[in-house]
C-alpha cells in the first residue's frame, strides 16, 4: 500500500527536476544560444528599419514625381484643347477619379460641358425591361430611329440613346430634349447629371475603376463595355481607367482589336500622370484620328502619346 511519505518523496521529486531543468535551460540560454538568439532578432530590427526606410523612401519619390508632373501640366497641356467641348462619363468606380481628369482636362483649355454619373442600378441586368421600356418613353422625336438600336438589350438601347444626346450629332439636339432625356433617367435613378450641361461634346471621357466582382459581375460588366461601345459609336470616346480584375472595361476595350482601334485607354487614371495621358488621348484622337493605350500597364503602348514627348 502506498502511504503518505512516499507521495510526499514522489512529489519532491518532481518539483526538484522541475527546478533544475530550469536552471539547466536558463544556463544554455545565457550561454552560446542566447547569445546567437539575440544576434538574429537585432540583426532582423536593423533589417526592418532598413525596409521601413526604403518604403518612407519610395513613398516620397512617388510623392514627388506625381508632384512634378502636377507641376509640368500646364506645359504639357497648354492649349491642346482649345474650344473642344468634352463630356465626362462617371462609371460607379471611377467616381474618385473624375476632379483629377476633369482638372487636367481644364488645364489643356478644353471646355467641359458636363458630368454624367452611371449608377450601379443601369448596368444590372435584372432592370434591363425597365430601361428598355424608359429609353422608349425618353427619346425625343429630335434623335432619329437610326441613332438607336432596335433589340431588347436594355443597356445597349439606353446607351445609344444618352450618347445621341450628349455627344455631336446632325441635326443637333436642341438643350431641351438632352434636359428632358437626362431627367427621365435621373428620376428613376438611373443617373445623376451637372443641372448645366451646356450642350453637347464632340469627345467623351468615361472614367472607371475596378470592374464588379458581385454575383452578377459577369453580366454588369459585359454591360458596362456595352456602354463604351456605344459612347464609341457616336464620336470621340477615351476611358481612363487603372489596372487589374477581370472584366475591367480599360482590359477589355484593349483586348478587343476592334475597339482598341477606335478607343483610347489609360490604365493609371488615379494618377496625375494618368490624367494628363487622358487629355492628351483625346487631343491625339482630336488632331489625328488615332487611338492610343497608355500607362503602366505591360499592354500599354508607352507612359504618353509621342507627340508629348
Amino acid at each position: 500500500m502506498i502511504n503518505f511519505r512516499y507521495h510526499v518523496v514522489s512529489m519532491t521529486a518532481v518539483f526538484l527536476a522541475l527546478a533544475i531543468g530550469l536552471v539547466v535551460g536558463t544556463a544554455a540560454l545565457n550561454g552560446p544560444a542566447a547569445d546567437a538568439l539575440e544576434d538574429n532578432v537585432n540583426a532582423l530590427r536593423k533589417t526592418n528599419s532598413q525596409l521601413r526606410d526604403q518604403v518612407t523612401g519610395l513613398r516620397d519619390q512617388a510623392n514627388r514625381e506625381e508632384q512634378f508632373v502636377t507641376e509640368a501640366a500646364p506645359i504639357m497641356l497648354k492649349g491642346k484643347l482649345t474650344g473642344r467641348r468634352v463630356v465626362l462619363l462617371s462609371l460607379p468606380s471611377g467616381r474618385d477619379h473624375v476632379p483629377g481628369v476633369a482638372a487636367m482636362l481644364k488645364t489643356a483649355d478644353s471646355k467641359i460641358v458636363g458630368t454624367v454619373e452611371l449608377q450601379d442600378k443601369f448596368f444590372n441586368p435584372d432592370n434591363s425591361a425597365e430601361l428598355l421600356d424608359l429609353a422608349s418613353k425618353a427619346e425625343p422625336a429630335t434623335v432619329p430611329t437610326s441613332a438607336i438600336p432596335t433589340n431588347s438589350d436594355g443597356v445597349e438601347t439606353a446607351s445609344a440613346l444618352l450618347a445621341a444626346v450628349l455627344l455631336d450629332r446632325s441635326p443637333t439636339v436642341p438643350n431641351p430634349d438632352r434636359q428632358a432625356v437626362l431627367t427621365a433617367f435621373n428620376k428613376l435613378g438611373y443617373l445623376n447629371f451637372d443641372s448645366t450641361i451646356s450642350g453637347p461634346a464632340e469627345a467623351v471621357v468615361i472614367v472607371s475603376g475596378s470592374p464588379y466582382t458581385d454575383s452578377q459581375a459577369a453580366g454588369k460588366n459585359a454591360s458596362v463595355v456595352t456602354t463604351a461601345v456605344q459612347f464609341d459609336h457616336a464620336g470621340i470616346a477615351a476611358v481612363a481607367g487603372v489596372l487589374g480584375g477581370e472584366g475591367n472595361l480599360m482590359l477589355e476595350v484593349r483586348d478587343d482589336a476592334t475597339l482598341a482601334k477606335t478607343i483610347s485607354t489609360v490604365d493609371n487614371a488615379d494618377t496625375a500622370q494618368g490624367q494628363v495621358a487622358t487629355a492628351l488621348a483625346i487631343y491625339e484622337q482630336i488632331s489625328d484620328n488615332k487611338a492610343g493605350h497608355y500607362g503602366v500597364g505591360t499592354n500599354a503602348t508607352a507612359l504618353l502619346p509621342q507627340e508629348a514627348k
